[in-house]
């Protein structure tokens, strides 16, 4: 899937498909605005995609120690720019298979 299929998928369905993996269902229901169902994703999510998008969505909670130690988990530099950004940086990153590779189309 694309990230513009991605996003598209986001606004036309209320739940993720089938078969998406759990950070980016993390994304999908950080994108719909319910960070609780993102968090969940998140933490039951292994390794260090999950750890990477646990990391954004306490550092747009405004956790920023919370978040530092998940950035540490996953390996990554911990993000300061733009929220939006990071996520649209993670969910290429996930959609091209973990590596920060793709990016989103303007």
């Amino acid at each position: 899937m694309s990230f513009d299929e991605f996003r598209e998928e986001i606004r036309r369905r209320p739940a993720p498909a089938g078969g998406l993996s759990l950070p980016l269902a993390a994304l999908w229901h950080d994108a719909r605005g319910d960070w609780d169902r993102a968090h969940e994703c998140a933490q039951r999510a292994p390794g260090g995609d999950g750890a990477w998008v646990h990391a954004y969505l306490h550092r747009k909670e405004g956790d920023a120690a919370n978040a530092g130690y998940w950035y540490a988990r996953a390996g990554r530099q911990p993000a300061t720019g733009d929220l939006a950004a990071e996520w649209a940086a993670i969910a290429c990153g996930l959609l091209a298979g973990g590596g920060p590779t793709a990016t989103p189309a303007a």
